[in-house]
């Protein structure tokens, strides 16, 4: 009575070699071409398949393994470099891509067996809880500052504008600039704060090029200030006004 073997079935030529290497427990990177070539070639000659194309690739590989064996009898090439060429080396990263994308479609596979498994539901929020805003403390925004202080830091960095003009060159006339835009202005406020959690009230106007930005940017803040988007304190009379940035939790 003859005695039946099954062979495992493999995707293609670079899966049984993955397989030899890690049923040997083979270093990946050193690999032994003259068994393995041996063991793959036996497994070749116990395939049963007359699909011609799976075949041929099979047999594709036992040439490279071949080639590279008789490569390995022989005295290394030295690359540019003057570094000896290792013949397996092309093989191995070929293996290792393969080895990569193996474990990458198991991964895909988990990831599509756990997506059946989950259930999803669209968003029942009522429209009047969606719509709903809290309301906004202004005295606890303020953090006890009051107009007049915000006007006093105002009124100082307009002064500096003011000292910065060379009083020789501004008889000479006067270029009309185009009005700023709010809007811009706004955006350019909106971009300060998202780099800057904490700062200085007067080190945002002091970043303004005339007196009409700086009175454009005051009235962002203190519209930023209105809609709860920030708060300030000042921790002493006269000191410097510290604006924080609020994050949305």
């Amino acid at each position: 009575m003859a005695l039946e073997v099954k062979l495992e079935a493999f995707e293609g030529p670079l899966d049984l070699l993955l397989h030899l290497i890690e049923k040997n427990k083979i270093d990946i990177y050193d690999i032994p071409i003259a068994e393995i070539t041996e063991q793959y070639l036996e497994y070749i000659r116990q395939m049963e398949t007359e699909d011609m194309n799976v075949m041929s690739e099979f047999l594709l590989m036992a040439a490279t393994l071949l080639d590279i064996k008789c490569k390995m009898l022989l005295p290394r090439e030295v690359n540019e470099e003057g570094e000896e060429e290792d013949p397996r080396a092309e093989l191995v990263e070929k293996l290792l891509e393969y080895k990569m994308y193996k474990y990458m479609s198991y991964e895909l596979k988990d990831m599509q067996l756990d997506a059946a498994r989950s259930f999803y539901k669209e968003r029942t929020i009522p429209k009047e809880v969606e719509a709903y805003r809290a309301p906004v403390d202004y005295e606890a925004l303020l953090g006890g500052m009051t107009l007049a202080k915000l006007q006093a830091v105002f009124e100082n960095v307009l002064r500096r504008q003011e000292d910065k003009l060379d009083p020789v060159r501004s008889s000479f006339g006067r270029i009309e600039k185009d009005e700023i835009n709010v809007d811009e202005k706004s955006v350019y406020v909106q971009d300060y704060i998202r780099c800057h959690s904490r700062f200085l009230f007067r080190d945002l106007l002091e970043k303004q090029r005339s007196k009409m930005e700086v009175i454009v940017t005051f009235l962002v803040v203190l519209e930023m200030m209105k809609t709860g988007q920030i708060t300030a304190q000042q921790e002493s009379a006269g000191g410097d006004i510290l604006i924080t940035v609020r994050r949305n939790p």
